[in-house]
């Protein structure tokens, strides 16, 4: 075996691989009716099954003309651990197999891997590599250290970045450092984040926007918001334009810390400046007002918003927390009065809970017949859903309000709710 295999093999058994990595698979965002026949398929079969069915897709096309690596790696997310690993190991035989020698191909194959946190799969890849003939670079080491950060297991990373140190062909670059650094940040560990930080700027490199952003972000994440408070200053000083990441990690610190003032000051910095506010940004604001029950500032939060002339979804935001919050308190008259405002800018209700918030809000305070001219208001830009009918009949049937749950039972069957 080659150089670099018995080297990393002997750092490995010195420091031992760690075997407390988490092979959790990220979570998808994607619809899994919207994935091709194949990956649905993947879904339902036992993980004995995964390679021979990749097998067979792949040596009869006529029988899956959707299949596609793309695909398969839109499936990664809603498959367990293990059906994951199978994918990528499949992947890799057919690469092997093939005397794959491009590098980037082996490089994304490496960030699958870290992407559903399975060190030991990186690894594989890593050394098949070697034994087929494909010599290591900075790159894959970087990219194998990212691996085993994103599972947690810190013991071989340090030893990866040891062999490189000691190594002529693959030494260690911005990338490395930086590697260490994002590691750090996402594990919330800010003392061995910022000690990388050091190592980076001992090392002649410079930090980036990256760079800031994973510092920002860590020691907000381990509640470390003066090292974050620190950071942004720097970024200040150095002439970097900050990134929209940054902000937001910095007025998570500000909401967290209740630095009502400050939130609302920096809110007012970002619009000079950027001109804008991220839907995220509105979010964490929104959320500490309605925690504090902050009415006031949760108006001349929309009133900043409505002038500057944010987007709709900004608007929606602000609108629906404005809503929520009177409803809460039942404050119906407030309540009413926004719900005209909001439709009066072009906007409706951004989703059935909110609606059903003030549905409760006027069987609280027994106000049905408003109710019924609520209703008729938003029927034009709301459609009511299952459970908004529910709330509707359960609110009546506990009044005794026989008549009007009769109503809302046939509304319901004409709208064709089930």
């Amino acid at each position: 075996m080659a150089f670099l295999c018995k080297g990393f093999l002997r750092a490995v058994a010195k420091r031992g691989l760690s075997s407390q990595f988490v092979q959790t698979p990220f979570k998808s965002q994607r619809s899994l009716s919207s994935l091709d026949p194949l990956p649905n398929k993947l879904l339902q079969l036992p993980s004995s099954l995964i390679k021979s069915t990749l097998n067979s897709a792949t040596r009869f096309p006529q029988d899956n003309p959707h299949f596609s690596w793309d695909s398969l790696l839109a499936c990664l997310p809603s498959l367990s651990s293990d059906k994951a690993r199978l994918v990528l190991e499949w992947k890799l035989e057919k690469m092997l197999k093939g005397n794959e020698r491009d590098y980037d191909q082996y490089l994304y194959l490496m960030s699958l891997c870290a992407k559903i946190r399975n060190a030991s799969l990186a690894m594989h890849v890593f050394t098949s590599m070697e034994v087929h003939g494909i010599k290591p670079t900075t790159s894959l080491f970087n990219s194998l250290i990212h691996a085993c950060l994103s599972s947690k297991d810190s013991i071989t990373a340090l030893s990866l970045f040891e062999i490189m140190q000691s190594s002529e062909d693959y030494k260690p670059n911005d990338e490395t450092y930086e590697t260490f650094i994002i590691g750090f940040s996402s594990l919330g560990n800010t003392d061995a984040m910022k000690s990388w930080y050091s190592a980076k700027k001992a090392a002649g490199y410079c930090a980036t926007l990256q760079t800031y952003e994973s510092l920002v972000s860590g020691c907000i994440k381990a509640r470390d918001f003066d090292g974050a408070d620190r950071f942004y200053d720097e970024i200040k000083s150095t002439g970097i334009m900050t990134s929209e990441t940054i902000l937001e990690n910095l007025l998570e610190g500000f909401c967290r810390r209740r630095r009502f003032n400050q939130v609302k000051e920096f809110i007012k910095s970002c619009l000079e400046v950027w001109q804008e506010i991220s839907v995220k940004m509105v979010e964490k604001v929104v959320g500490l007002y309605s925690e504090h029950g902050k009415v006031e500032e949760m108006e001349e939060l929309l009133s900043t918003v409505v002038e500057s002339g944010q987007a709709v979804t900004v608007l929606s935001q602000v609108n629906s927390g404005i809503i929520r919050m009177y409803a809460t308190l039942n404050r119906l008259d407030d309540v009413e009065y926004s719900v005209g405002r909001m439709l009066k800018q072009g906007l409706s209700f951004r989703c059935a809970d909110d609606v059903e918030k003030v549905i409760c809000c006027y069987f609280r305070v027994e106000a049905y017949d408003r109710l019924d001219l609520f209703l008729e208001h938003i029927k034009r830009s709301h459609k009511l859903t299952k459970s908004t009918y529910d709330s509707l009949v359960a609110g009546y049937r506990r009044a005794g309000l026989s008549q009007r749950l009769d109503t809302v039972i046939k509304d319901m069957e004409l709208a064709g709710v089930r």
